[in-house]
């Protein structure tokens, strides 16, 4: 037990405790901050310095006060997951007997909005997939055959900003259940360490492959030695390099993808149909509710975008049963693709 019921080394037992629940190294470092965003003020007002902040502070009233403080200069959601840090932290406080209560049920959190996530309509996906295909002329650091890759890969799959950073060239296999052998799945390390399997059909995968061989041209040095002149992208690399890279060839950043996603929606005029602050997150809402709009089974659809809650999920749709793949495939920005696609075969064969 952690000595003189300072609440710092109870903390870090609390961190223990939750470890055998597998957190992402993420949501370890949310529960610190969320920790250090209540235990300052709740010092301040004790006048201790935090290291001496004990389990003594924790009631009712000086918990009202430090929240209250702290949404004086956060937002909602922010609120919500430092309520819900402190909230599991006072119930480990609570059973083992180091306060007398849980006093978070007194603290007042905001309330989760109950409207649908804002998606793209069809026409602005169009008009995206469009711009994405053609040159950007006023890029200083524009690479086209990147940026369609990692935003078609986002729009058609749902995979969350974090995902697209984190996946290898070798989380992309053979999909076992398709018979052709075109198709192709991702496999997705998702949030809090859960991972879960996502399918690509052969037009995303070609899009990949036209990115992958831009790549070995601006980075021959990252090319395998080994690797044949005739070799095609996929053979060029190591399974165990970053599927998508920057500018210096290393692993792409969350600043970097979110600046070019932005800057794609802005080339394309459709930066002001977005849900405010969703840049990679926008391209999920678009794909579940262009699933949910074919009437994918919430249980489907929960897989796809790897929620742990149904609740979650059941904002995009109530419909009924369809099979992972032939879910995914439905989506009409696959149509969009394809006919574009097929113009610029066209245009190359005139």
């Amino acid at each position: 037990m952690p000595g003189h019921h300072r609440l710092a080394p109870w903390f870090e037992e609390f961190l223990v405790h939750r470890s055998t629940a597998k957190p992402s190294p993420n949501t370890l470092k949310a529960y610190r901050q969320d920790y250090r965003s209540i235990a300052d003020p709740l010092a301040r007002a004790a006048g201790v310095a935090l290291a001496e902040l004990t389990v003594e502070v924790i009631g009712k009233g000086s918990m009202r006060a430090a929240f209250a403080d702290y949404a004086r200069s956060h937002q909602a959601a922010s609120i919500r997951r430092c309520w819900s840090t402190w909230n599991m932290l006072c119930e480990f406080l609570f059973t083992a007997d180091a306060i007398v209560a849980n006093p978070m049920s007194s603290v007042l959190r905001p309330k989760v909005p109950k409207t649908l996530p804002k998606a793209f309509r069809a026409d602005s996906v169009e008009r995206l997939i469009t711009t994405l295909q053609s040159p950007d002329e006023g890029g200083t650091r524009a690479w086209a055959e990147r940026d369609f890759a990692v935003i078609l890969t986002g729009l058609l799959t749902g995979m969350r900003a974090a995902e697209l950073i984190a996946v290898d060239l070798g989380d992309l296999r053979d999909d076992a259940s398709d018979g052709a052998g075109s198709a192709k799945v991702i496999h997705v390390h998702g949030k809090g360490n859960k991972e879960r399997v996502v399918t690509v059909e052969p037009v995303v995968v070609d899009v990949l492959g036209d990115y992958l061989a831009s790549r070995s041209e601006r980075f021959p040095d990252t090319v395998r030695r080994r690797s044949s002149t005739g070799a095609g992208p996929w053979d060029r690399f190591r399974a165990s390099d970053p599927m998508f890279v920057g500018r210096d060839g290393q692993r792409i950043t969350r600043g970097t993808l979110q600046y070019r996603v932005e800057r794609a929606y802005r080339r394309a005029g459709i930066n002001g149909d977005r849900a405010k602050g969703a840049l990679v997150h926008q391209l999920r809402h678009t794909f579940a509710t262009a699933m949910a709009d074919q009437n994918v089974s919430v249980y489907t659809l929960m897989r796809m975008l790897g929620h742990e809650s149904m609740n979650t999920t059941q904002r995009y749709t109530t419909g009924a049963g369809t099979a992972v793949r032939g879910a995914a495939a439905l989506n009409p920005a696959y149509e969009l693709v394809g006919r574009s696609a097929a113009s610029r075969d066209a245009g190359s064969h005139e």
